[in-house]
């Protein structure tokens, strides 16, 4: 099930507005055109920001994420007929003959349990045409960067357009092993609503993602820093033989 800010339809509208920077998209873009990927599968595509980017670019996209209220932002967006989207989870997606397949920002540290996490990357599989690619980052847990999840660090107010102004803060709630815990409050300005999205990131070791990838048939390139979070992301390219 998909966290609160990404399905209730008072935070999915104001999201973009609250994760305006998007810079970590570039790479991925610029992926897509180094493996020459004319179809494009984005898994957890969220309110669309990336397949969009893609379908501009004149690329065939499916998005595919759980979250209901996420792609009803998604496809009020300019653009958004050229996408195919999918309310659901790469674990029961047909095969599509996709070139590459992508879990940007979040998306694979959100699928926190190993069956659901080894049935995605099944999904992805199936997914893609032979010679395809995936790619997915994920945080290097050696960087413990939830021990700045805390109001001190992200507290913010922004003004959102049609909104008013949003307040927004994180704090940890708890680290057990690979799993963080950790909850974003909101508050409305323009009637006092203060709503909270509790999530659940799986911190992986980059030796449990290789095993992980081999086990569902795909066969490792590359693990490539994150140009907009050097030593901080693990990005990795595994290909479908």
């Amino acid at each position: 099930m998909a966290d609160e800010c990404f399905r209730h339809p008072r935070l999915a509208a104001v999201y973009d507005a609250l994760d305006a920077d998007r810079g970590d998209l570039d790479a991925y873009l610029g992926m897509a055109a180094e493996f020459g990927a004319r179809s494009v599968l984005d898994i957890g595509c969220g309110t669309g920001v990336f397949a969009l980017l893609l379908a501009g670019r004149g690329l065939d996209v499916v998005g595919v994420d759980p979250a209901a209220a996420s792609l009803d932002v998604a496809r009020a967006k300019p653009g958004a007929a050229r996408v195919r989207w999918i309310e659901g989870d790469a674990a029961a997606l047909p095969p599509l003959g996709a070139d590459l397949a992508t879990m940007t920002a979040n998306v694979a540290q959100a699928i926190t349990g190993p069956r659901a996490w080894r049935a995605t990357l099944r999904g992805a599989h199936r997914a893609l045409r032979p010679g395809g690619h995936l790619v997915f980052e994920t945080r290097d847990p050696a960087r413990r960067t939830w021990e700045q999840w805390d109001r001190e660090h992200t507290h913010r107010v922004v003004e959102v357009p049609g909104s008013g102004a949003v307040e927004s803060w994180c704090r940890v709630l708890d680290v057990s092993g690979p799993l963080v815990t950790f909850r974003w409050t909101y508050v409305f300005a323009a009637d006092g609503e203060e709503l909270t999205s509790d999530s659940t990131l799986r911190f992986r070791q980059r030796a449990e993602v290789e095993a992980d990838l081999a086990g569902e048939g795909f066969e490792l390139r590359e693990v490539r820093g994150a140009p907009d979070r050097e030593g901080r992301e693990l990005v990795f390219v595994a290909r479908r033989p």
